[in-house]
């Protein structure tokens, strides 16, 4: 196990950390595998053969902004790809998409719970069609949340509707399409070009269903992620390799498609 591609996973700047991640695991009932540092993602890579991690921040309030960026700007090497937010309700939304490019970032991490809004909500039109003009790639949380009420903010439906609506939108959505939506995305979205990360969902689908969804779903399109610090590589990897897809098909997902896209921005 070496060479791994994280598409997905978080970090805080020291000082937010140790309030953050102990915050996080009563809301969500849920135990860290690190403490939220960088240090600490950084020995857990290479602990667990991670070559490269996309940090994925949530700006949640439009005051956030500017301290996310220079916060990115400060952890980003040859290994840590950090993706910035900004929160919908900033007016200055679309200059800040744009400044994010200007930066040097490859893309930007939304995330519909920590900030209040609906996927295909027209008022986010703007912002998707910046993006995409842009050539960022969007990391958007999909389906439920686990320390949020069911209401269907990011559902497969609202997937399709936004990919249908701005086809060239490098959209990953997380958690193979829709946390605990699966059958919603087998039906809906396996089979699309849209792009899914594996993140904290193959210890909570059963096997069968998650090798039918990869299965059906272009072989370019699958991007390991963790969810890093709420589930490890080592985790993840040993439960990819249960699902017996294949050599050719697991090095797509664990490095080759989260190269390609990496690179395509």
């Amino acid at each position: 196990m070496k060479g791994i591609i994280d598409f997905h996973a978080h970090a805080f700047p020291d000082q937010v950390a140790a309030s953050a991640i102990p915050y996080l695991e009563e809301e969500g009932g849920v135990k860290a595998t690190h403490d939220g540092r960088i240090v600490s993602l950084l020995n857990l890579m290479d602990a667990e053969g991670v070559e490269q991690s996309v940090i994925c921040c949530i700006a949640t309030n439009p005051s956030q902004f500017g301290a996310i960026v220079s916060w990115s700007k400060q952890i980003r090497n040859e290994r840590i790809i950090p993706f910035p937010s900004f929160h919908p309700d900033d007016p200055f939304a679309l200059e800040h998409i744009s400044q994010i490019k200007e930066e040097g970032f490859k893309g930007i991490k939304m995330h519909p719970y920590y900030q209040n809004f609906f996927l295909d909500d027209e008022k986010m039109f703007p912002a998707y069609e910046k993006i995409s003009e842009q050539n960022l790639i969007l990391v958007m949380h999909t389906g439920f949340d686990i320390a949020y009420p069911r209401i269907r903010r990011c559902d497969p439906k609202q997937i399709l509707n936004v990919s249908k609506r701005f086809p060239e939108l490098k959209m990953v959505t997380t958690h193979l399409g829709a946390w605990q939506q699966w059958a919603e995305v087998e039906e809906m979205l396996a089979g699309r070009k849209i792009y899914m990360d594996i993140s904290y969902t193959l210890d909570q689908i059963d096997t069968q269903t998650a090798r039918r969804i990869i299965l059906k779903h272009p072989k370019e399109y699958i991007l390991f992620g963790t969810d890093s610090p709420w589930s490890s590589a080592r985790d993840t990897y040993n439960k990819l390799m249960e699902l017996e897809l294949g050599e050719e098909l697991e090095n797509r997902i664990l490095r080759e498609n989260g190269l390609a896209l990496l690179e395509s921005t």
